[in-house]
C-alpha cells in the first residue's frame, strides 16, 4: 500500500481544469468504441469461462440481464449458457456497436442501470461489470438488480476494488476522474458487501483477484491524446501497475435454491 501511495503525485498538476473535449484531447467516439469492442472480443473467451465457473450450472432456459452492458461483454458471455440475454446501457454508441455483434439470443438497448425498465423478478440471472464506480448512486444499481431478479436467482457484481487508506483512495479516484470524467469513486470491499446485505442478497462466493494494468492501453480505452494524455499519465501510479478486481456472486433469498 505504501509503495502504491508513493507513486502518486502529492499535488495536482498545473493546468488541471478541463475545457470542452476536442480532437486534440480525445479521439472521436467512433474510434473509442471500436477500440473497446476489439478489446472486448479479445477477452471474450476468458470472460465466458469465468462466467461459467462462477454462475453455473445452467439449465439453458434462464433469462439473464447485463446491466450497464457497454458493448455487451457480460451478456455475450452468458448467451451460450442461457435461453436469452438482455443488455442495457446509457451509451447509444456502445449499444449500437455491440448490438451489431450480438448472438441471436441476445438483445441490447439503451437504458439506465439505476432505473431498469423491467418488472419485479424478470430475470433468473442479473449482473453488472465495472459499472458501480461510474454510478453516482451505486446502491441503486444493486437494488435494481435485486428487484428484477427472481427469488432464488443469482446476481454477479464485478468491479475494481477501492482502497481503505483514504489518501491512496483519494489519489486513485483523482487519476480515474481525470482519465474518464464519468468515474465517481471506487468502492471498498466492505461497501459492496454492505449493498448486497442491504438487499437481502446472500453472498455465495467472493474473489478478489489481481489485474495487471498497462497505462497506455488503459488511456487508449478513453481515447486520450496529446497534452491531456501526458497530463493524466503523470497522475498514474506507474506505466504498469496492479489493481484488485472483486467478483461477487449472490443469491436472492426466497424461492428454490438452484
Amino acid at each position: 500500500m505504501r509503495a502504491l501511495q508513493a507513486r502518486f503525485p502529492t499535488r495536482s498538476p498545473a493546468g488541471s481544469s478541463r475545457g470542452q473535449p476536442d480532437r486534440s484531447v480525445r479521439q472521436s467516439m467512433s474510434d473509442v468504441v471500436g477500440y473497446r469492442v476489439a478489446m472486448q472480443e479479445a477477452r471474450s473467451e476468458a470472460l465466458r469461462d469465468r462466467v461459467q465457473q462462477l454462475l453455473g450450472p445452467f439449465d439453458g432456459n434462464e433469462r439473464a440481464l447485463d446491466s450497464g452492458c457497454g458493448a455487451g461483454a457480460l451478456a455475450f458471455a452468458l448467451a451460450p449458457f442461457v435461453g436469452s440475454a438482455v443488455g442495457i446501457d446509457l451509451s447509444a454508441d456502445l449499444v449500437a456497436a455491440g448490438g451489431a455483434l450480438a448472438p441471436a439470443n441476445c438483445e441490447l438497448s439503451v437504458g439506465d442501470a439505476t432505473a431498469l425498465p423491467f418488472e419485479y423478478g424478470s430475470f433468473d440471472i442479473a449482473g453488472c461489470m465495472r459499472v458501480l464506480h461510474h454510478a453516482h448512486r451505486p446502491e441503486l444499481v444493486v437494488s435494481e438488480l435485486a428487484r428484477v431478479t427472481r427469488p432464488g436467482g443469482r446476481i454477479l457484481l464485478v468491479d475494481q476494488i477501492g482502497y481503505v487508506d483514504p489518501v491512496v483512495s483519494a489519489e486513485t479516484d483523482r487519476f480515474e476522474r481525470a482519465r474518464d470524467p464519468s468515474h465517481t469513486r471506487l468502492l471498498p470491499d466492505q461497501d459492496i458487501r454492505g449493498y448486497l446485505d442491504a438487499n437481502d442478497l446472500e453472498v455465495l462466493s467472493n474473489e478478489i483477484t489481481p489485474e495487471q494494468r498497462n497505462l497506455e492501453r488503459y488511456l487508449d480505452l478513453v481515447g486520450l491524446q496529446g497534452e491531456e494524455r501526458r497530463r493524466v499519465s503523470g497522475m498514474a501510479p506507474g506505466a504498469v501497475y496492479e489493481v484488485e478486481i472483486g467478483w461477487y456472486v449472490a443469491r436472492k433469498r426466497g424461492g428454490l435454491v438452484p
